[in-house]
């Protein structure tokens, strides 16, 4: 009798661990503390999850439709950033919003705390009050994996080559 081991309790869950794992230890500590922080303050928002090409990207959105992303983690080997799907449209009185697109705009986080920040509170509480649809007001947003890309830009940087002098 052949006995097959049980499927994992979570397998979207242990596919996202898999694509933070492709970051350097720093980095991938760094979008786990970010995440939980997010998953803290919009709890009953959905993780729609991209490991494209150039970022890995977490949208959290009230629906399962992307363009209804208030805000999204950006990752790639170079940082973490908060972006905002409609961030040329939100106050930023401080100016520390970076981006010059139509549409997206970004902040590079030192680390989770920077969430905590009056400046950057207020761009996610305008974010989520200017989103086309409500927030549930209870129980758990869903993660679901969008689309994971074959070609992708390494998660890590290159060590810097050695001089020989």
């Amino acid at each position: 009798m052949k006995n097959s081991a049980p499927a994992p309790a979570n397998r979207t869950e242990d596919q996202l661990a898999e694509f933070i794992d492709k970051f350097s230890p720093e980095m991938a500590r760094a979008i786990r503390a970010v995440r939980a922080a997010l998953r803290k303050r919009v709890p009953t928002a959905n993780e729609l999850v991209y490991d494209n090409y150039n970022f890995f990207v977490i949208g959290y959105s009230s629906t399962l439709r992307p363009s209804d992303s208030m805000m999204m983690l950006v990752a790639d080997a170079h940082g973490v950033r908060l972006a905002f799907y409609y961030g040329s449209t939100l106050p930023d009185p401080k100016g520390i919003l970076e981006g010059s697109g139509n549409q997206n705009r970004f902040i590079l986080l030192e680390s989770a705390r920077d969430l905590a920040k009056p400046e950057v509170e207020a761009l996610i509480g305008a974010a989520i009050a200017q989103g086309k649809a409500p927030l549930p007001k209870s129980g758990r947003g869903t993660l679901v994996i969008r689309s994971i890309s074959a070609k992708q830009r390494p998660r890590r940087l290159a060590a810097s080559p050695s001089r020989n002098r």
